[in-house]
């Protein structure tokens, strides 16, 4: 993005709200970011820019070279959702409670306008293409307890090799179905399947499309 961009473009790019993918900028700027696929304007009014898959993609990727790898996202200062496991935990007082809140009503919004239907019962193109952190939004913000540290309980939401599905482990049985009701409510679709060699019980789970 560096290289095809100028400086003022990749400023509202890199502007973008960071959940629902909203853009400020001029009309020729916004014109020029949509000419380049990494913006779409909406059809319904007041006609808002957001960014499409490709521009989510081109600003993670700026981000990343611009920053040092590190393992807390929360200390970015931009929202991201816990996945379990962290060792320290962003905060779980009402501060966290609202931020989480007001990011899943962000990702709603999202999937209205984005959707080719309007629908909200089910992920979004950015959802599909962030797996991880959009199955740990809907579970964060459900109330369900993310795992910290390397042990004890609490959900752990992790990539896997098939497309499009994400991995959920969470040692005590109940609240693993609890984390399956509350994905299928968010639109995915859930199955709940056993490790052969750990036996340990997890779900899969997917985007669902219609």
């Amino acid at each position: 993005m560096t290289r095809a961009l100028s400086a003022g473009l990749r400023r509202v790019v890199e502007g973008a709200d960071p959940v629902t993918g909203r853009l400020k900028g001029t009309e020729a700027q916004l014109a020029a970011l949509v000419r380049r696929g990494l913006a779409f304007r909406h059809p319904r009014a007041p006609h808002h820019h957001f960014l499409t898959p490709a521009g989510h993609r081109a600003r993670d990727a700026e981000a990343e070279a611009e920053t040092e790898p590190t393992p807390e996202p929360a200390t970015t200062g931009v929202f991201a959702a816990r996945v379990g496991g962290e060792d320290t935990a962003p905060g779980t007082g009402p501060a966290r409670l609202r931020e989480v809140r007001g990011a899943w009503q962000g990702m709603l919004e999202l999937r209205r306008m984005t959707n080719p239907d309007g629908a909200t019962d089910r992920p979004c193109a950015w959802e599909r293409s962030h797996l991880v952190q959009a199955a740990a939004l809907a579970l964060e913000a459900a109330g369900h307890d993310p795992a910290v540290g390397g042990a004890g309980g609490g959900y752990r939401v992790r990539g896997t090799p098939q497309p499009e599905a994400v991995a959920v482990y969470e040692p005590d049985g109940t609240a693993l179905r609890a984390c399956a009701g509350t994905l299928e409510r968010a639109g995915w679709q859930v199955g709940e399947y056993t490790e052969p060699r750990t036996r340990a019980r997890y779900l899969l789970a997917s985007p669902r499309r219609v």
